[in-house]
C-alpha cells in the first residue's frame, strides 16, 4: 500500500511538474504578442469614455479564446469569463484602458500622433501614464490562462475604462462598472490590480498592506467680499487677502493637527480665481483644491477641521465663505489577510528579493471603488530601464521598459493558480 502511494505521488509530482513547465513555455511565448498588443493601444491612445476602438480591440481577443464577453458595461468597459475544469470560487482581474490629455514627445516608432479635443481645446492623446500596458499584460494572462484552465474556479477580465475620470457631467470608471454589477453573477471574492511603474526597476514588484494610494477629494471654497477702489482697502473686504489667509490656515492643519506619523496627508490649493484688473479689489474669489489621505480617521477630522477653518477665518476678516467637499476617490486599501496570501505568488514569480515592500504614495486610484465593496489587492510592477533616469507618469517624457510587461503576465498567472488550486 505505502508503496504504491508512493508511486501515485510520484506520477502526481511528475504531472504537476509537466503542467508547470508548459505554463512557463506559454508565458514565454507570449512575450512578444503582450509587446505588439501594447504598441497598438500606445499608438492608438483614446480619452476616457471614448475608448471605443480599444475596447473593441479587446473583446475580439477575449471571444477569440472562447470567452463569454460582455461589452459597453460603463459606457466602454468589457468584461470576460473564463471558467477552470472545476467549480470553485471567483475571482476579478483589473485592467485600465484610457489614455489622458498628453502630447507625446518620446521619440519611438509606434508614437502617438492622436489629436483629440479635451474639455473645449485641442490636445494630443497619450498614454502617459502605462494603461496601453495594462491591457496588454492581461490580453496576454487572458491567453495563457485559455491554454492552462486546470484551476478550480472563475476568472472575471475587467477591462475598465476612464480610470482617469470621466469627462465633466459624465459618469464612468470602477463607480460605474460596480453600479452596473460587474461585481456580480457571478460574484466576485476578490480582485487583484498592478499599476506599472516608470520609478521602480524592470524586474521589481512592490506592494504595501492597507493604505496603499490616497483617497482623493476635491474641494471649491468661494469667498465673498466687498468690492472698492484698489487705493482705498478699507472701503470695503478683499476676498483675495482673505482667500491667502485661508490658504495659510489651511496649511497649518495638516503641519499642526495631522498625526503624520501615522500616515502622509496633503491640502493643495491649485487654482484660485478673483478680480479683473489692477486697481480694483474683486467682490468674490474661488479656490478649487485636492485633499490626498491614507486613513479614514484622518481625512473625516482633516475634513472638518477645514470646513470650520474656512468660515471662521473669513468671518474673521469681515468676509464670508463657503467649502464644498467631494467625495472623491476611496483609498487604496490592500486588505492585510489577501496582501499576506498573495504575497508568496509575488515571491514565485519575481523571486523574493525582488519583492519589495514599499511606502505609500498620495497618487489615487479609482481601483479603490472595488475594495471598498469585496478584499482588493494592488501592486507596482517595475517599467524602469535599469541603465536609465526613471520619468514622470502624465508626463509628455514618459517612457516605459516593454520588457517589464511579462513579469506582469507572470505574477496575474500565478495569482491565479494560488488562490484558486487545482
Amino acid at each position: 500500500m505505502k508503496k504504491n502511494y508512493a508511486f501515485l505521488l510520484l506520477v502526481w509530482s511528475c504531472l504537476m511538474g509537466f503542467g508547470q513547465q508548459k505554463l512557463d513555455k506559454d508565458i514565454a511565448g507570449i512575450a512578444s504578442k503582450v509587446i505588439e498588443w501594447r504598441r497598438y493601444f500606445h499608438e492608438h491612445p483614446e480619452l476616457s469614455n471614448r475608448e471605443f476602438k480599444t475596447s473593441e480591440k479587446i473583446a475580439e481577443h477575449l471571444k477569440s479564446l472562447g470567452m463569454e464577453v460582455q461589452t459597453g458595461i460603463a459606457k466602454t468597459g468589457v468584461v470576460g469569463l473564463l471558467k477552470g475544469k472545476k467549480e470553485g470560487k471567483v475571482i476579478a482581474l483589473r485592467a485600465d484602458i484610457d489614455a489622458l490629455p498628453v502630447t507625446e514627445r518620446v521619440d519611438v516608432p509606434f508614437k502617438s500622433e492622436v489629436r483629440s479635443e479635451y474639455l473645449g481645446n485641442e490636445t494630443g492623446v497619450m498614454h502617459a501614464c502605462g494603461h496601453d500596458t495594462h491591457i496588454a499584460i492581461m490580453m496576454g494572462v487572458a491567453e495563457v490562462l485559455s491554454k492552462n484552465n486546470d484551476f478550480a474556479g472563475t476568472i472575471k477580465f475587467i477591462f475598465q475604462p476612464a480610470e482617469e475620470g470621466p469627462p465633466p457631467g459624465e459618469e464612468g470608471g470602477a463607480d460605474l462598472m460596480i453600479k452596473e454589477g460587474v461585481l456580480k453573477n457571478p460574484d466576485v471574492e476578490a480582485i487583484f490590480g498592478l499599476h506599472i511603474s516608470a520609478m521602480i526597476d524592470v524586474g521589481n514588484i512592490s506592494y504595501k498592506p492597507g493604505g496603499t494610494m490616497a483617497a482623493a477629494q476635491e474641494f471649491e471654497i468661494k469667498v465673498q467680499g466687498k468690492q472698492s477702489h484698489g487705493s482705498a482697502p478699507w472701503t470695503g473686504v478683499d476676498p483675495i487677502y482673505v482667500s491667502a489667509k485661508i490658504i495659510d490656515g489651511l496649511q497649518s492643519i495638516i503641519s499642526r493637527e495631522m498625526e503624520l506619523t501615522n500616515e502622509a496627508a496633503v491640502i493643495t490649493v491649485g487654482k484660485i480665481t478673483s478680480g479683473v484688473r489692477h486697481n480694483i479689489i474683486p467682490e468674490t474669489a474661488e479656490m478649487l483644491g485636492t485633499i490626498r489621505t491614507l486613513d479614514y480617521d484622518m481625512q473625516k477630522l482633516l475634513n472638518r477641521r477645514m470646513e470650520e477653518m474656512v468660515t471662521t477665518i473669513a468671518k474673521a476678516y469681515k468676509a464670508e465663505a463657503t467649502i464644498n467637499i467631494a467625495k472623491g476617490i476611496p483609498i487604496t486599501y490592500n486588505d492585510p489577510d489577501l496582501t499576506a496570501r498573495t504575497l508568496p505568488s509575488l515571491h514565485k514569480a519575481a523571486g523574493e528579493d525582488h519583492v519589495i515592500l514599499t511606502k505609500a504614495v498620495t497618487g489615487a486610484e479609482d481601483f479603490s471603488f472595488f475594495q471598498e465593496k469585496i478584499p482588493g489587492f494592488y501592486f507596482f510592477l517595475g517599467g524602469k530601464p535599469v541603465d536609465k533616469a526613471p520619468t514622470q507618469h502624465h508626463t509628455p517624457d514618459f517612457y516605459i521598459d516593454e520588457s517589464g510587461m511579462i513579469l506582469g503576465v507572470k505574477a496575474f498567472t500565478q495569482i491565479v493558480f494560488d488562490y484558486l488550486g487545482t
